[in-house]
């Protein structure tokens, strides 16, 4: 069994290391810091950070996508303690992420990624006014996650949860209920509601209404997250 083993490995190590134009072999075996013939990074990755101008090393390992971090990525100190824990999608962190210190987990963030290539992207967000309700959101593309989610901050001696704020899109989930509600007021003046009746929308979102309604599909506001 031993003997129909080995060549097995050597194949894989040889199929892997033949998709890559540089790579490093980890002590298992595995395929580490591959480059394939693009240029692009590929695969599992251990980079490690040293020492610099008094700021202390650390170490991540993760999942590179044609360039791009992916899934779970893991960051720890020189002594092997695990310091950060991120989601990334499309290289972008996305979903929960939590960052420790010796004593245990210092702060819990929760970001969206937005697709990059596209210009703009629609997202469906829980309605703060009505739960039971999804408001279709325009989402510029800037290139960087967008706050989403439920952020805390713990005390770093006992361990204790100090803050908690909820963000929409970029935004406080308070801010979010705020302009929400300003919108819809049934006290908006005349004026204001026929300044928003007549507003333009940019090109790019008219052109993208324009391709749903083709789709039979819904359009949107014009709304931006940010």
């Amino acid at each position: 069994m031993r003997f129909l083993l080995l060549p097995l490995l050597l194949f894989s190590v040889n199929f892997l290391s033949a998709q890559c134009k540089t790579f490093k072999l980890a002590s298992n075996g595995d395929t580490l810091n591959c480059i394939d013939n693009k240029g692009l990074k590929q695969g599992k990755w251990i980079i490690t950070t040293p020492k610099l101008r008094g700021e202390p090393g650390f170490e991540t390992e993760g999942i590179f996508k044609n360039d791009k971090k992916e899934g779970l990525w893991r960051s720890f100190n020189l002594m092997g303690d695990l310091i950060a824990q991120e989601n990334y999608k499309w290289g972008n962190l996305h979903g929960r992420c939590l960052y420790f210190t010796l004593s245990g987990l210092e702060r819990e963030e929760s970001w969206r990624a937005v697709n990059p290539d596209k210009a703009f992207d629609t997202l469906d967000v829980v309605d703060p006014t009505n739960p039971n309700q999804f408001e279709r959101i325009v989402v510029k593309n800037e290139g960087n996650s967008i706050k989403h989610g439920i952020w805390k901050t713990y005390s770093p001696n006992t361990g204790a949860l100090i803050e908690t704020q909820e963000y929409i899109m970029g935004q406080l989930k308070e801010d979010f209920r705020a302009a929400k509600l300003n919108t819809n007021s049934p006290n908006q003046s005349v004026d204001t509601a026929k300044k928003q009746a007549t507003k333009v929308l940019p090109k790019e979102v008219a052109d993208f209404n324009k391709k749903q309604a083709k789709k039979n599909k819904p359009v949107v506001t014009g709304r931006t997250g940010h």
